[in-house]
């Protein structure tokens, strides 16, 4: 089976984790804050706090930006659960903005107008959660203005797109944003086996973030009540989780981060090759704006049913069949079982949910032969007759 991701990892991979085991820290060691070093360092961003998922650090974020009870977050439907799950794990509320058709991000102009119906009732969001969907970024600079405007904060879920570029500058620079987070599951563009990462221009922001991440626990004796008992003393001054990364999984991370341009240039050459073999298909292919430049976390293709006469299901079975391991990204989150509950419905978000209907994401990884990807538009070109 071809995969619709995988992960590359070399023997200088293997060599840094061994080296980890080897040490005296496997974890809450130095190999961590060197991986946030870098990262930050690449994104040209201020401070880095590393976690144990992108979902954790979804996490961290909202609750370091102070998202509570009584507080609302708003993310994009076309993304997976965790950019909404972490509205509701600090007790907060959640609502979407519905998708620009050719990015399939989230919309400002959709965002324009409901904030403008949001001010009328009182009912503003603290957070915005816009996705960077397959890696491409979001019109950054068009909801920082709406934020500016509107008194909201700007976390962004990157969680495909470090490597990417927006406006000629990194993606993770927080220039637009007040925290950004990547993740680094196994398919991702780079990988440290499970793992996510934060990072901000926002001193306090990191500090809270890097504190919550561990128990809520300090050694700082300025943020401490009273006296410190002595050397070895800490004090709980939060709750916080266990969400810490390991020494083994960031010295991953660390030899995976040398090779993120070579990787993200490889991903390209495989969209390239894409955009060209499937031109003549009954495809929308993806969108690419000119302020941004993809990671290509995804390729996700839109099939047109008015040119053929069969289904998606029936396409994604022959493909399958067909030993290729296409995938669907997403189904919206509104729709989930979960969400219903919360009150949310079909026909809440009309774009997201046509995307939807015909969306398929063909499998794209930098490892990928010439060979593979001819298996894969010739399966495609089968299925689609």
């Amino acid at each position: 089976m071809i995969p619709y991701g995988r992960q590359d990892i070399t023997q200088a991979d293997i060599e840094a984790v061994v080296d980890v085991l080897r040490s005296d820290c496997v974890t809450q060691g130095p190999v961590t804050p060197r991986f946030e070093k870098e990262v930050s360092a690449r994104c040209n961003a201020g401070f880095g706090v590393a976690a144990n998922s992108a979902t954790s650090a979804l996490h961290l974020a909202c609750r370091a930006l102070g998202l509570g009870v009584g507080d609302t977050l708003w993310t994009s439907p076309n993304t997976f659960v965790a950019s909404a799950n972490c509205a509701l794990h600090c007790g907060a509320g959640i609502d979407f903005v519905d998708i620009d058709p050719r990015t399939y991000n989230m919309s400002v102009d959709a965002l324009q107008r409901k904030l403008a119906s949001a001010d009328t009732q009182g009912r503003l969001p603290k957070v915005v959660v816009p996705v960077h969907f397959a890696g491409q970024s979001c019109d950054t600079v068009g909801i920082r203005r709406l934020a500016d405007s509107y008194g909201f904060r700007v976390l962004e879920d990157a969680s495909h797109a470090i490597g990417g570029r927006y406006k000629g500058e990194p993606i993770g620079n927080c220039r637009y944003s007040d925290i950004t987070v990547f993740s680094f599951h196994p398919v991702k563009i780079i990988t440290t086996g499970e793992g996510g990462l934060a990072v901000t221009n926002d001193g306090e922001l990191a500090a809270r973030m890097a504190r919550l991440r561990n128990h809520g626990i300090t050694r700082d004796p300025d943020l401490m009540r009273g006296e410190a008992d002595g050397p070895w003393y800490y004090q709980q001054v939060e709750l916080g989780w266990n969400y810490r990364m390991t020494d083994i999984q960031a010295a991953l991370g660390l030899s995976q981060i040398s090779r993120l341009e070579s990787y993200v240039r490889r991903r390209h050459a495989v969209a390239d090759t894409y955009n060209e073999a499937l031109s003549d298909l009954p495809l929308v292919l993806p969108y690419q704006d000119a302020d941004a430049y993809s990671a290509c976390h995804l390729y996700p293709v839109q099939i047109d049913r008015t040119a053929i006469s069969t289904s998606r299901e029936m396409v994604f079975s022959r493909l399958r069949a067909a030993g290729i391991g296409v995938n669907v990204h997403y189904i919206p989150v509104h729709t989930q079982p979960y969400y219903r509950a919360l009150g949310f419905k079909t026909g809440d978000y009309p774009a997201a949910e046509s995307y939807y209907l015909n969306a398929l994401s063909l499998p794209i990884y930098p490892t990928m032969t010439p060979e593979e990807q001819q298996s894969v538009v010739s399966a495609l070109q089968l299925a689609l007759a």
